[in-house]
């Protein structure tokens, strides 16, 4: 930068008058996540940019300068870059956090000290479904801590709330006495939510409506749509829906044979989303082969984005994500299993802070990758009277079969197939964050990264030498 400035500074610069960009204007180049692959540079002009914002700033209702917004996710992430657009174009305040420094109870925050939350008390945030995960969990590993008579007032205020919103209302009692504290954690004064970047399973988004007191949104959307795509209204509290199409994009759905899903299936459309409109980018930087696979540009000049996703439009025009094309395989068998959604519902297993799923097509069983919660597995383990290190408690089968036990009643419990439910697993002492390279910056799972990593505990596991 300093020699940018230098080169701003010398007086024949200073006489060029500034070139204001048009809307064709390339605005950057923005990479994909790299979950599914080598990531790819995706061009934005500065229509696609507006189009996006414009799109998602109609479902947040007044937003201005009253709000205040932390990010604390890398500007690399398509959400974050068009929640800090929109908020420096509605006049809202910024301020600047780290996922290691959120809260109170943060990895990084010494004990005593206070997280950023507490300090900046923003109302608006967004996050992905990892940190939603993490809170839910910290949360209800503090009331498990409570005696008898605390842990039954929070179970009967949880329900009673849950039933109220159901029929839509709130339950002011129960937010003064028994979630002002747990609200208390990201600041007190938190107005809305919204995920986006992966799944949020629906137990945890009910636990955010419920002890955060505000709504949380489910967005859809990609780096290729500049982020754009379907949020959820701040009045509609169902679980597992990503909302209506924003007002910049069109959404269809086009029938995936081999997976079997199609748009004449009952009782609503399935099939892959094609999302079209001014948000969707130019393609990708110096790959035009991948573009031409990916964008398509209709009769009408318009470009649409296919986006490997598979959807569901209910008769409401919301839309759910049910699977992705990349997570789905075919075992032995014939039966599909949905990778992505294997672990969404094992992530709620209290002894799991991470896990992926993995599956061969030419093998009849799934098996799964875990980061168990240390302190929750050593405690197991004290109780089944070991007493070792870490690193030889996760390697020790008896510990594996404890986690397997664990999440068998999960998946029973979270109505998975029998086929979904992992046989065999492998527990990793090292936790999976963006600088081991088995996660991006938005803590997406890293699937081709993963299996290379644990290449020869899948051989051991499918009974190779």
């Amino acid at each position: 930068m300093q020699a940018v400035e230098e080169l701003g500074a010398k007086p024949e610069n200073l006489r060029i008058s500034p070139c204001r960009p048009i809307p064709t204007d390339m605005a950057l180049v923005m990479y994909t996540s790299g979950s599914t692959g080598r990531p790819k540079g995706v061009m934005m002009v500065h229509k696609n940019l507006i189009a996006g914002m414009t799109g998602q700033c109609e479902r947040i209702p007044g937003l201005g300068p009253n709000d205040t917004y932390i990010g604390y996710l890398p500007l690399a992430h398509v959400l974050e870059l068009t929640a800090e657009i929109s908020c420096i174009t509605y006049g809202c305040r910024i301020g600047y956090s780290s996922p290691l420094t959120l809260s109170d109870q943060s990895s990084k925050i010494k004990k005593g000290s206070k997280g950023d939350c507490t300090v900046l008390k923003p109302t608006l945030m967004a996050a992905v479904p990892e940190i939603m995960d993490r809170i839910y969990k910290n949360v209800m590993s503090k009331v498990q801590e409570m005696n008898y008579f605390q842990k039954t007032l929070f179970k009967i205020g949880y329900d009673y709330k849950l039933e109220q919103i159901k029929r839509g209302y709130d339950a002011p009692l129960c937010n003064l006495l028994l979630f002002k504290k747990v609200k208390a954690l990201l600041g007190g004064n938190v107005r809305m939510m919204l995920s986006g970047g992966a799944p949020l399973s629906s137990q945890t988004q009910r636990f955010m409506n419920i002890c955060f007191c505000c709504p949380v949104g489910q967005g859809y959307g990609l780096t290729e749509t500049c982020g754009a795509g379907t949020i959820t209204e701040v009045t509609d509290y169902s679980t597992g829906r990503v909302g209506a199409p924003l007002i910049c994009c069109e959404i269809k759905l086009r029938d995936w044979q081999e997976g079997g899903y199609t748009t004449r299936d009952l009782p609503h459309p399935r099939g892959e989303i094609i999302i079209g409109g001014p948000n969707v980018s130019m393609g990708y930087f110096r790959n035009d082969e991948k573009t031409a696979e990916d964008f398509i540009v209709d009769v009408k000049g318009q470009r649409w984005f296919c986006t490997g996703d598979i959807g569901e439009f209910h008769s409401d025009g919301c839309l759910q994500i049910i699977d992705r094309k990349k997570d789905l395989v075919k075992l032995q068998a014939g039966e599909y299993v949905s990778l992505g959604k294997v672990e969404a519902a094992l992530k709620n297993c209290p002894l799991i802070d991470n896990i992926c799923a993995y599956a061969k097509s030419n093998q009849s069983y799934v098996i799964s990758f875990v980061v168990p919660n240390q302190k929750k597995l050593m405690a197991l383990a004290e109780q089944r009277g070991m007493s070792d290190n870490w690193i030889n408690i996760c390697n020790n089968p008896v510990m594996e079969s404890e986690v397997l036990k664990e999440i068998k009643d999960m998946a029973n419990k979270m109505k998975l197939e029998r086929f979904e439910v992992p046989i065999k697993v492998r527990l990793s002492p090292e936790p999976w964050t963006p600088e081991t390279g088995l996660v991006t910056d938005a803590f997406k799972l890293k699937r081709k990264e993963l299996k290379n990593h644990y290449l020869n505990d899948i051989e051991r596991m499918y009974g190779g030498k």
